[in-house]
């Protein structure tokens, strides 16, 4: 059997999730935190390979024996959280466990994954959300919002997303299936949620950015079938920062 962790971590301090060569990962540390839970030296395979300063507050990474297809441990599953709070920094918990079959793959067996992405929408910046949302100043009333709303119903469907890729990827199939979009307003944070069965690199922070052209009247809701369909990144909006941007749920076939 492998282990199957769900995991939050707040990604400020992290180069995203895959392990570098010379910068700290979410990965890196769920590894060595692994080792000291379970005794042997463990693989860490990750839901996603989520960049720097990107947040998550589920994410799902299979435990393996390193070299090998599962893990043997007497360590009660339930027991497993208690077990990786004792060793991990404050900034990762993982707050559930679960046995899955050793033909598990926790990337390539999503049905889909859901992002949020908040939004500080006021004059001044919280010192509190600083590094965990996009402080944006101008005011976005709810006329507003009901556009960007509007506009983000837009991208759900079947499309070719290659205007919402960051430019210079290298992935060749850029066809993927958007199942909800939605933006709206909780106090004073304005949130984009959306889900689908595959993301491009950067592609839900260029919605966000996209959205935000369409709240400053460089586009209309309108407008977004065209860009999608010229298939031209200098079409859609700005890369929204990675702050703001948090892997929410992953959900398996």
């Amino acid at each position: 059997m492998k282990i199957l962790l769900h995991i939050s971590y707040l990604g400020t301090n992290y180069c995203g999730y895959q392990i570098q060569k010379n910068a700290i990962t979410v990965q890196q540390v769920l590894c060595e935190a692994a080792e000291r839970v379970f005794g042997v030296r463990c693989d860490v395979t990750g839901c996603s390979r989520t960049d720097s300063g990107v947040h998550a507050n589920d994410f799902c990474a299979a435990v393996s024996e390193q070299g090998k297809s599962g893990l043997v441990t007497s360590i009660p599953t339930n027991k497993i959280p208690l077990a990786f709070t004792a060793v991990l920094p404050t900034d990762v918990s993982v707050w559930g466990a679960e046995e899955v079959d050793d033909g598990f793959h926790p990337r390539y067996d999503v049905k889909y994954k859901e992002y949020v992405y908040m939004i500080y929408n006021r004059a001044v910046p919280s010192p509190f959300l600083a590094d965990r949302s996009w402080h944006y100043p101008r005011a976005l009333d709810d006329d507003t919002v009901a556009r960007m709303n509007e506009a983000a119903q837009r991208f759900v469907g079947t499309h070719d997303f290659a205007s919402y890729m960051a430019a210079g990827s290298d992935i060749k199939e850029t066809v993927r299936t958007v199942r909800a979009a939605e933006v709206y307003r909780e106090g004073d944070t304005v949130i984009f949620k959306v889900s689908a069965d595959g993301f491009l690199y950067n592609m839900v922070r260029i919605f966000t950015g996209t959205l935000i052209a369409v709240a400053e009247g460089k586009l209309s809701p309108e407008d977004i079938d065209a860009v999608t369909d010229a298939k031209d990144r200098r079409l859609a909006g700005i890369t929204a920062p990675a702050k703001g941007l948090y892997l929410n749920r992953v959900v398996y076939n």
